[in-house]
């Protein structure tokens, strides 16, 4: 680039840059504004800000009861889960309580059959050997 291209470019931005400031400088000041209708657009900020507050303090309160409400169904849907396991542990354990019983009578009718089995193979041996010893 040249010197005197370089030298343009600086004019035109240094021309540009006091445009910029007068016109800034004479910008025409805002009209005075009425005490009465400051104090209305004060009033209905205020209004305003408190409807923000107010709507803030009720979106809160809701996100909180949310919150709780969620913990609470949680919480109940823990105890529930908890009650339905110890229903299926009490519900196994009284099988297996039933299944034991009737294992141990089970037992007990074998044994009875067995031993009654004994005292009529017994029976028949010694009707066999009194018959036996009859006929010598």
């Amino acid at each position: 680039m040249s010197f005197q291209n370089h030298n343009d470019r600086r004019e035109a931005a240094d021309a540009a840059k006091k445009a910029m400031l007068e016109k800034f400088k004479n910008k025409a000041t805002p009209a005075p504004i009425d005490p009465q209708e400051a104090a209305e657009r004060v009033k209905a900020a205020q209004e305003k800000e408190d409807k923000r507050v107010e709507a803030e303090k009720k979106r809160r309160e809701r996100v909180e009861l949310e919150r709780l409400e969620r913990k609470i169904a949680a919480e109940a849907a823990a105890k529930a889960e908890r009650e339905r396991i110890a229903r299926e542990a009490k519900a196994e354990r009284e099988r297996l309580a039933r299944e034991a019983a009737d294992a141990a009578k089970r037992r007990k009718k074998e044994a009875e059959a067995a031993e009654m089995k004994r005292y009529l193979d017994e029976a028949r041996r010694d009707l066999a050997a009194a018959a036996l010893r009859k006929r010598r």
